[in-house]
């Protein structure tokens, strides 16, 4: 069987420099080399590594699109894939290649590591080892390879920024990708898209600001879906959806759901046609508007298309 890995940066190929830990040219070669040494790797692996290397803190949508459209040049060449990766926003795109991919025929593994490949003690090496591995058995579709751990790629999140098993993930049916006859990749454009939390006091004029200048907006509220019912965030909703603003509301709670119109302090985000997001994550919620914008819908479709369920990202 045949792997292509593509390496995009992260720390798991990264060196200790005299200002830290840095991306270095050769660092996940050398690994690939070493386990095909010790017998541990017997299929063929290409590596295709960006150029330059990226931290993942830098990672933009047009590096999502970068390493969608890798894959699929490659779909009918290689039996499955393996994407090494920065662990800060893995989930970004591990939840992006769920969406980029229609079609998608072939596993697909997101790995990085908490260590870089060069330290002594690092996980990176069975990290790796494990993606390889996966992407010769597991199911089609976009996986998170980590700590031993198989996760859905449009359900995963960072959970802790050091421990070892730093991902988790709601378990979900639904395959990971987005079910098609057709093969296509779908190209992620350039929006303004903010991330904004309700909070005791906040003021409706910082949200209004954000919701001025912003294509699309995830908005983080208490519990259940509940925001502080006030005019002055009332009209700042409505002057949003009246502007073509897509607003998904995702809860602050790590676990359980949105389901808007429970409670009457939530009955303006339904009033405002804000979209019910479910349960999902706030990096799938943010993936999702970037897809959603990029296709060129008037704002009553994308809202509609908001509310479809495309790979698993949110529980029915």
């Amino acid at each position: 069987m045949s792997i292509l890995l593509i390496h995009t940066g992260g720390t798991i190929g990264m060196d200790r420099t005299e200002r830290g830990y840095a991306p270095r040219a050769g660092v996940v070669e050398d690994a690939i080399a070493e386990l095909r040494a010790q017998g541990e790797l017997r299929e063929v692996v290409d590596i295709l590594r960006l150029d330059p290397l990226i931290d993942s803190a830098n990672a933009t949508p047009a590096d999502w699109t970068r390493v969608a459209r890798a894959i699929f040049d490659n779909l009918d060449a290689y039996d499955g894939f393996v994407v090494t990766h920065g662990t800060d926003t893995l989930a970004y795109t591990a939840a992006a290649l769920c969406f980029a991919l229609e079609g998608l025929n072939r596993p697909v593994i997101l790995t990085g590591s908490m260590l870089p490949l060069t330290q002594p003690g690092s996980d990176g090496w069975a990290n790796l080892s494990n993606a390889l591995d996966a992407a010769t058995m597991a199911p089609a579709g976009v996986w998170v390879k980590f700590a031993g751990n198989r996760l859905h790629g449009a359900r995963v999140r960072k959970s802790h920024s050091s421990a070892p098993d730093a991902f988790e993930a709601a378990a979900e049916s639904t395959p990971p990708r987005v079910s098609s006859t057709q093969r296509r990749v779908h190209d992620f454009g350039t929006h303004d898209i903010a991330i904004l939390s309700i909070a005791p006091g906040v003021s409706a004029h910082v949200i209004r600001a954000a919701l001025t200048e912003c294509d699309g907006v995830v908005l983080r509220c208490y519990g259940s879906g509940t925001v502080p019912d006030s005019p002055a965030l009332r009209d700042a909703l409505t002057a949003a959806r009246d502007k073509g603003t897509l607003v998904i509301a995702v809860s602050q709670c790590p676990e359980g759901r949105i389901a808007l119109g429970t409670y009457a302090a939530g009955a303006v985000l339904v009033d405002a046609g804000v979209v019910d997001g479910a349960d999902i994550t706030v990096e799938a919620a943010y993936v999702k508007l970037a897809h959603v914008l990029s296709r060129g819908l008037t704002p009553e479709q994308s809202r509609a298309e908001l509310t479809r369920l495309y790979c698993g990202e949110a529980s029915l």
